[in-house]
């Protein structure tokens, strides 16, 4: 696979998708024959960066290729592969109604069946740190556990993990549409009907085993 490749495409994908705005949000990808992670550079235009601005680096965050500064989250990024072994993309955005959330501190609940599906575990928020520091790795680290596939990081912005890119970009879709649905039943003045964890468990294995082609 042409990871570099794969970060400029995902890169733009993050623009279009509406997941954040200028230069804001990150990704990441990790090969796991090399154990190599390829990381979008810090503060430049995703729309216009190629694959020379991708920076490659170790898990210890040694640079092992590239000119550019890597993202600033690149701590956050690493701690994710070193924690959770089996996640080999992370893409860090900056949705909208999944950052309301984070404003005010609470988490996101498993909603709606495709949340259950695809988001692991209850979504919860981080404790606050600046951004691009050890301490905000490690926040990150305790949201997402061992089971989550996102987190949110208090007024900041979300986290979400997969075993692919792709994975990880659907994770990121359900996390903003669920925290919308959320948002729109909190205006109500009500209160959601909870799936409960019977359910929540065959739809994650529904989702894993079953769901698409060749299952």
């Amino acid at each position: 696979m042409d990871y570099k490749k794969l970060i400029i495409e995902s890169g733009k994908k993050l623009i279009d998708s509406g997941f954040t705005i200028e230069t804001w949000g990150n990704i990441s990808a990790k090969d796991e024959e090399t154990g190599l992670v390829y990381l979008t550079p810090s503060g430049m235009d995703y729309c216009n960066c190629t694959t020379d601005d991708v920076v490659v680096c170790n898990l210890d965050g040694e640079i092992v290729e590239g000119h550019r500064k890597p993202t600033i989250e690149t701590e956050l990024h690493l701690s994710v592969y070193r924690n959770r072994p089996e996640v080999k993309a992370v893409v860090h955005t900056h949705p909208i109604y999944s950052t309301v959330f984070s404003c005010m501190g609470e988490g996101i609940p498993l909603l709606i069946d495709e949340a259950a599906q695809a988001l692991g575990a209850p979504v919860k928020t981080a404790n606050y740190a600046l951004p691009g520091t050890k301490e905000l790795a490690e926040e990150c680290i305790k949201a997402l556990g061992k089971e989550a596939n996102a987190c949110l990081l208090q007024s900041h912005g979300a986290v979400c993990v997969g075993e692919s890119m792709e994975a990880a970009f659907k994770v990121a879709n359900v996390l903003e549409v669920t925290a919308q649905i959320y948002q729109l039943i909190k205006s109500t003045g009500k209160d959601f009907v909870p799936l409960s964890e019977e359910n929540i468990k065959a739809m994650a294995e529904f989702a894993k085993y079953k769901y698409g082609q060749g299952k």
